[in-house]
């Protein structure tokens, strides 16, 4: 009878590694990704730069993949394809800008970034954060005549802005359209920032990319749009106090330039298998552009070697998904797939901003977001999660890495600041739970600054059986993830629960 019973177990145990075995994330091979990370950080794609002809290959042959794998396109997309409107855009070469009767210098106590007008004088007013909210009946304009005026604004939406440049930086555009279409002759954002002012001006300064904006109603503007680090004594004192309406300003901004520039995202789906599960998505997230070439790139560079890869930022993180594509598209999980690979990442988070805004399936039906983003690696036995212990999911993750001996490694250089630099923020600001599994890192040491955004951060540097292991490990998790029974949620506090709630009608 005993020995009758070892056999059933043994049976049953020898099934179920069998099954497990049957796992495509587990039959994933080496050769696979190294192959992935060869070309698409190759020299020729040029260092993927938004826009770029590598940049533009990239999403070819992601592209490709999909379709070789038998991913579906998404309704609203074309092929593959999310097209995503940028302008390259040339700062006014002369800008000048006196308020009141402080006389102030370009680039050292304000920057023009784009924009046109010659020598107007006029008035400014503030506009508090320069916010419109149709939802809350919240309009920072009102009772504010601002045509023919500049119109002065706080950085972000509101104070909850703070601290995060994405959300910053988002909130921009809205507002330069609010104020173009209220007639105002400029918008100067006032700079309250945490990183140096020299930075910011050194790094916006210069020819940028950014999406291109239009009115309502389809129409271009190009009003003047700056920043202004607000000297001492400030005139502009009584003005934010509410102490006053209005202070005289003069400005002039010319010889900039816009031009139309073509990227696009590249997405997909794969059906889950559950009746119920599938009308829900997980999105697999991560950007395959990078920096470019030479001087447009930033870092440093020689004669000999000008062209930045970007091997671990990001073709380690698009390679993973990329492997994640082909496992589900053989082997769905109970929750229907996004397969979404973004450009712009590394000019603000552009191209997930730009599908979090004009998404291809209702975000409401996305309940969790693992992004996959990584600026290097300096141990190959953990994998960091930015957002670890926010949305649930913990165990999942844990029992996503234990089959390939890897451990979670919590929100490495807090002081950072991770969570909301990639492109996992753009969704959670939405409201869906989101996640960045990035390769291990413990803190921004050598290690990781010898390559991240250098020209030195190639595929012959990178250790391809890590990459082997990670990219196994993220598709196990996002199956875990797929197939949990109840969908991820935010922390009881977390700063993006109230907005999960909004998204997914849940009463707080």
């Amino acid at each position: 009878m005993k020995y009758k019973l070892w056999i059933v177990l043994l049976t049953v145990y020898t099934i179920g590694v069998q099954a497990q075995n049957q796992l495509p994330e587990l039959n994933l091979t080496k050769a696979e990704v190294e192959a992935h990370m060869r070309f698409l950080a190759s020299d020729e794609l040029e260092g993927r730069r938004t826009g770029s002809r590598g940049n533009n290959i990239a999403a070819r042959y992601i592209a490709a993949q999909l379709e070789s794998y038998g991913i579906k396109p998404v309704p609203g997309a074309k092929a593959y394809y999310q097209p995503v409107p940028f302008e390259s855009v040339v700062p006014p070469t002369v800008g000048t800008l006196t308020l009141d009767k402080t006389v102030l210098e370009n680039k050292k106590d304000f920057l023009w970034l784009s924009g046109e007008v010659k020598n107007v004088a006029t008035t400014a007013v503030f506009a508090n954060y320069g916010w419109v909210d149709a939802a809350t009946k919240r309009d920072d304009f009102k009772n504010l005549d601002v045509k023919g005026k500049v119109v002065l604004v706080l950085p972000g939406a509101s104070e909850a802005d703070a601290g995060n440049p994405s959300a910053i930086f988002e909130a921009s555009a809205k507002k330069r359209q609010w104020a173009a279409e209220k007639g105002a002759v400029a918008l100067v954002e006032l700079y309250r920032l945490q990183f140096p002012w020299n930075f910011f001006t050194n790094y916006f300064g210069k020819e940028s990319l950014m999406l291109a904006t239009e009115s309502a109603n389809g129409v271009e503007y190009n009003i003047a749009y700056g920043w202004l680090k607000e000297p001492a004594p400030n005139p502009l004192a009584d003005l934010i106090a509410g102490k006053a309406k209005s202070v005289k300003v003069e400005l002039s901004a010319t010889g900039g330039s816009r031009t139309k520039v073509a990227s696009q995202n590249v997405i997909g789906m794969i059906e889950g298998t559950d009746p119920q599960l599938k009308n829900e998505y997980i999105l697999l997230s991560a950007h395959y552009d990078h920096v470019g070439v030479g001087k447009q790139a930033g870092g440093m560079y020689t004669p000999q070697d000008s062209i930045f890869n970007g091997a671990r930022d990001n073709a380690f993180g698009t390679v993973a998904v990329l492997a994640a594509a082909k496992a589900f598209a053989q082997q769905p999980p109970k929750r229907s797939v996004i397969i979404l690979l973004v450009t712009g990442e590394e000019i603000g988070l552009l191209g997930s901003q730009y599908y979090a805004e004009h998404p291809l399936i209702p975000l409401n039906q996305v309940v969790f977001n693992l992004n996959c983003d990584a600026a290097g690696y300096n141990n190959t036995n953990i994998v960091s999660i930015f957002g670890f212990g926010r949305t649930g999911t913990d165990e999942d993750i844990r029992n996503g890495l234990k089959p390939f001996n890897l451990e979670v490694f919590a929100d490495p250089a807090p002081e950072q600041n991770l969570f909301d630099r990639s492109d996992n923020v753009s969704f959670a600001v939405k409201g869906i739970p989101a996640l960045t599994f990035s390769p291990g890192f413990t803190a921004f040491d050598q290690a990781i600054m010898q390559y991240y955004h250098q020209a030195g951060d190639n595929p012959d540097t990178i250790d391809f059986n890590y990459l082997h292991k990670y990219s196994q490990a993220y598709i196990h998790t996002a199956r875990l993830i797929g197939d949990r029974a109840q969908r991820p949620v935010w922390k009881t506090g977390d700063k993006y629960e109230k907005a999960g709630q909004e998204l997914y009608k849940v009463k707080p």
